[in-house]
């Protein structure tokens, strides 16, 4: 019970009209016994309903406080917690709505579940106030209006009690038809269709009745429960607590958009627990329309989830109902959560963003549909993840497994047994309405304004992405081709990378590898889940990436080489004369624009001079060799070959082809796939981790963006074979450093001097 809104009303100077929100003798008996106990002798007792309130606020005057009173019902505590169970769901009844004929018993027998909750008090005279700033739009009378603003007072009333986690909207598709922004956008559109307007108005109340996810409080608890087991077991999860707080504080004022990174089915099941462990309202989260099976998709449906399609092609009426439903929600201050990139990620890297959404948030920021919405970049990295193994089958063309209810049964018993630990990181907010521009009609400037944002959620993720203990070992025993190494190799080649996160103050979770134990430990668990073979026959163990789970170590490994792409470049420069390496650097980001995020020239040129002067270097610098061979570590062929690789294979099958042949994608990256096996064989790639389909598919879009895929004249030869001569010398300068790496740290690789 809210003990300041009780005082509003005990302490009212005029007189008190208690509003009471019951169905039922029990609730009513509740409700009277409240008010004898708290001192309270209304004027009147009035039910919640504007038909019966009418006549009777027509009389008051303007100092009558009224106060709206309803019964919360309460699941019964277990383990501390009060949340809705399967077993009441096969006993046939909702804790938080029992039947008439139970409320009497629990109220007798379990009174801590049934609480009167009290609404802060409003005076006559601030209702009618309220009621004549309303917006405009259809007639609404004076008691359903002080029925609505009790109903809504009830609510924030009731979560003060359970949690904000259970803030629900509700009557969402009625509120959005009945608004007149709604009634213009329809009728525009139609005149722009030339189709009825009666028509555009039905097909869009349909559109809108398959989106909206109508938030229940049972099926949150029943889905939670569900689907809990998916990540509790698995992992341990390690939360950023000061981020949420800062969030918190915001999320008072402004709605949030949650933008994580996508690497696991489980990534919106533990943000959803951690946001709940932390009474964070549940977001609405948008979900592809291949997880809606049956029976977990009609209750996530009633739990937040929001079904969308993955493409809206040119249904101008769908998208009509996206834009009204979020800026509903974003005007309620609901929150949202979906994922930028589009799928889950195959690599282990982020995605490039795609940004479509954003701009149905940004015209609800726009048209003043709400003040400014928050976007929260939200990065969610593993120690380990069983879904992998089916990633990277699909990197060498399996067929992608369909989503049902068996596979959600394989997925629930792999995922029983302990792997390590999540991390759930948040980068700062970013305010929409002050990255977007000041003309929303320039569509240019909006637009480039959306990239830029998109680009920099994606560079908050990475920023605050923790570098942990495997991302490392992985990084450790792929650059060193087919060879074991002993526990003190391994310790030998990460020292030094670990030095240097700590001297940059990077985001880090891999303190285990600063003893033997620790490294013992991880080198255990990955050999455990097969990433990594280790043989013990010999003089001490020795570990190796296991055969055919280079592409799944490689995952582990590019969750953080993000931290190291400005350091690897910077050692790949200096093989190039003083005169020539900023062109060079230019060259390798162009290159690499598809795979990593690059800030402007300016930026990007002060952060590798930062490099090079760690390196003991400059752009100046005359014995670039001398440089590295002297360098506590080097690390370019570990974060950088297997991409320049991929790119290599697609730019010599390109220039292998006839120029007036069409390429198409599916048929190319096969060839790729079959070329690039032979490379490896031949030993022109530095391991399988290149041959992965989805580097193949990225090293396309590159070569499609210097004009090099669709079909031309005799000239297109030329430029794929400049295209293949420029990435045949970027392999050979990072092959380069391999061999000054090997040639210096000769005991790390096993060779003798």
């Amino acid at each position: 019970m809210d003990d300041e809104s009780l005082d509003g009303i005990g302490g009212a100077e005029g007189p008190v009209v208690v509003l009471v929100d019951a169905v039922t003798e029990v609730e009513r008996r509740l409700v009277k016994t409240w008010m004898s106990e708290a001192g309270i002798a209304p004027a009147a007792v009035l039910p919640v309903r504007g038909s019966a309130l009418a006549q009777p606020l027509a009389g008051l005057s303007d100092d009558t406080v009224v106060a709206p009173v309803r019964v919360a019902w309460l699941p019964r505590e277990r383990n501390g917690q009060r949340r809705v169970r399967w077993s009441d769901v096969l006993s046939l009844t909702n804790p938080r709505h029992p039947p008439a004929r139970a409320q009497g018993r629990i109220a007798r027998r379990e009174p801590d579940r049934a609480a009167v909750v009290v609404a802060e008090p409003a005076t006559v005279a601030d209702l009618r106030q309220r009621f004549g700033r309303r917006i405009p739009g259809g007639d609404v009378a004076f008691g359903d209006f002080v029925a609505r603003q009790a109903g809504l007072a009830l609510e924030r009333a009731e979560r003060a009690l359970v949690g904000d986690r259970y803030k629900v909207p509700k009557h969402i598709v009625e509120a959005v038809e009945g608004s007149p922004e709604f009634r213009r956008e329809v009728r525009e559109l139609a005149a722009k269709l030339e189709l009825p307007e009666a028509e555009v108005a039905e097909r869009a109340a349909a559109d809108l009745h398959g989106l909206v996810a109508s938030m229940s409080p049972a099926a949150v608890d029943l889905l939670t429960g569900v689907l809990r087991p998916l990540h509790s077991r698995a992992w341990d999860v390690q939360v950023d607590d000061a981020g949420l707080e800062k969030l918190r504080e915001l999320n008072k004022r402004h709605a949030l958009v949650f933008l994580p990174s996508h690497r696991s089915y489980a990534d919106p099941l533990l943000l959803a627990d951690v946001l709940a462990e932390h009474d964070f309202p549940r977001n609405h989260v948008l979900g592809g329309d291949n997880l809606s099976f049956w029976p977990v998709g009609p209750l996530a449906k009633r739990a937040g989830i929001v079904f969308i399609r993955r493409s809206f092609g040119d249904d101008e009426i769908y998208k009509l109902a996206v834009r009204e439903y979020f800026a509903f929600l974003l005007s309620k201050r609901f929150n949202m959560e979906w994922y930028m990139e589009g799928g889950r990620s195959r690599t282990g890297k982020l995605r490039p963003p795609r940004y479509g959404l954003l701009a149905n948030v940004a015209e609800a920021v726009e048209q003043g549909r709400t003040e400014d919405v928050h976007l929260v970049p939200v990065s969610i990295t593993y120690d380990q993840l069983r879904e992998v193994s089916a990633m990277a089958a699909e990197q060498v063309g399996a067929p992608k497994k369909g989503e049902g209810l068996g596979w959600l049964a394989r997925y629930a018993k792999a995922q029983l047994s302990p792997i390590g630990s999540a991390y759930v990181r948040f980068a700062d907010p970013i305010s929409l309405r002050g990255a977007l521009p000041a003309d929303p009609e320039d569509q240019t400037a909006r637009r480039l304004a959306l990239q830029k944002v998109a680009f920099e959620v994606s560079v908050g993720i990475n920023r605050v992405t923790p570098v942990v203990a495997t991302a490392l070992v992985t990084l450790a025993l792929l650059g060193v081709r087919d060879r074991a190494l002993t526990l003190g190799q391994v310790r030998r080649v990460l020292e030094p990378v670990q030095t240097y996160l700590e001297k940059r103050c990077l985001v880090a979770s891999s303190e285990a590898l600063h003893s033997d134990a620790g490294v013992r430990r991880v080198l255990a668990a990955l050999t455990q889940s097969k990433v990594v073979t280790t043989y013990t026959g010999g003089e001490e163990p020795v570990f190796a990436i296991e055969r055919g789970q280079h592409l799944i170590a490689a995952f582990y490994r590019n969750s953080a080489i993000h931290h190291f792409v400005d350091r690897a470049i910077a050692e790949v420069v200096l093989l190039s004369e003083p005169a020539d390496r900023w062109e060079h650097a230019l060259t390798l980001r162009d290159l690499l624009k598809f795979e990593f995020f690059f800030p402007d020239r300016d930026t990007y040129r002060e952060q590798l001079t930062a490099e090079l002067a760690r390196l003991g270097a400059s752009w100046e610098s005359a014995d670039g060799e001398a440089t590295l061979a002297a360098a506590d570590f080097l690390i370019a062929h570990r974060v950088l070959r297997s991409f320049v690789d991929a790119q290599l294979v697609v730019a010599l099958r390109l220039a292998a082809r006839d120029p007036r042949t069409p390429v198409v994608e599916k048929d190319f990256l096969d060839e790729c796939g079959g070329m690039g096996q032979q490379m490896l064989l031949q030993g022109r790639l530095h391991g399988p981790e290149s041959l992965s389909r989805e580097l193949f598919a990225s090293a396309l879009k590159l070569a499609a963006n210097r004009d090099l895929v669709d079909p031309g004249r005799e000239e297109l030869a030329e430029c794929r074979e400049v295209f293949a001569t420029q990435l045949r010398g970027a392999v050979a300068r990072i092959g380069r450093i391999d061999e000054i790496d090997a040639a210096v740290r000769r005991e790390v690789v096993g060779v003798e001097p």
